[in-house]
């Protein structure tokens, strides 16, 4: 792999040189998005992932042959048409998605179809870090609202504390708690997934056990914001409404991730102890 890749580090340099000043504008406007929008402060922990993903893989790219591939012009020129189209047009989310569309077409254009292959997840995974455009997320987030409303009214009326649910209002014996967008579960459902994408990645699962994993984050996402929700609604029950909005806007988020994570570790050995299993009867046979 060395002797055929010393010979396009030139291209290389220069074609990388050319997509960081590009996009730079770009990019900066994002990270001032990640700090105002706390849907997505996730989105500076992203390249990182992406970049150790690739890391991973490593020694499996020493062994590939570098084989530059013209069909990544077209991938480029396409990725060029639509910055420009989404720029003309103020369209944030198209201006930062051709940045992929771009890497893929410089990876198979300087590397070659098996290069970029073993990469293309990695690559496909700095999609969570671009905030999905306002009207889109204000399409799911008050239907989430009133779906985490109602669950959560269940399991406080069952832990035996009377509420009474007005749409995404939660009204209580001697408060009243609003569901939020920052707590109807879209915000946890969104960071969840790309934490289980990685986790998926990273795991040594077989691809449908992967995809479990990955899918998982949903399930999770619905129940740590439950979970999050009947907290508070008790803490409120309790103590009053100051200590329980103090917990939900300082601690639940914390305690949410973690929460979160620990569950996602479970799903993780989960799937190992079946595989295991499956071993073992196998070689009882």
């Amino acid at each position: 792999m060395t002797n055929s890749f010393k010979p396009i580090y030139f291209q290389i340099t220069i074609l990388l040189a050319l997509f960081i000043v590009l996009y730079f504008p770009f990019v900066r406007t994002m990270v001032q998005d990640w700090n105002v929008n706390d849907n997505y402060s996730h989105g500076y922990f992203i390249p990182l992932i992406s970049a150790f993903m690739i890391y991973t893989v490593r020694n499996e790219l020493r062994d590939v042959a570098i084989s530059p591939n013209d069909m990544g012009l077209p991938l480029i020129v396409l990725g060029l048409i639509q910055l420009t189209v989404a720029k003309v047009g103020s369209e944030y989310f198209l201006q930062r998605t051709s940045m992929i569309l771009v890497l893929f077409g410089l990876s198979l254009f300087l590397l070659g179809k098996g290069f970029t292959k073993k990469i293309s997840i990695p690559i496909l995974y700095l999609i969570f870090m671009i905030p999905i455009p306002a009207i889109i997320w204000n399409k799911f987030a008050f239907p989430v609202k009133l779906f985490a409303s109602g669950l959560s009214e269940k399991v406080i009326q069952t832990i035996g504390i009377p509420v009474l649910r007005e749409g995404n209002i939660l009204h209580l014996a001697n408060t009243t708690l609003e569901v939020v967008d920052a707590c109807s579960g879209l915000r946890s459902l969104t960071s969840m997934l790309a934490l289980s994408a990685a986790f998926a990645y990273l795991s040594s699962h077989s691809k449908v056990k992967q995809w479990v994993l990955f899918l998982s984050a949903a399930p999770i996402a619905i129940l740590i914001n439950i979970i999050r929700l009947t907290l508070t609604a008790g803490l409120a029950s309790q103590f009053g409404e100051g200590i329980a909005q103090n917990f939900l806007h300082e601690l639940s988020g914390w305690l949410v991730f973690l929460l979160g994570l620990a569950l996602l570790a479970g799903v993780h050995i989960l799937l190992l102890k079946i595989k295991a299993t499956s071993g073992a009867k196998y070689v009882e046979n």
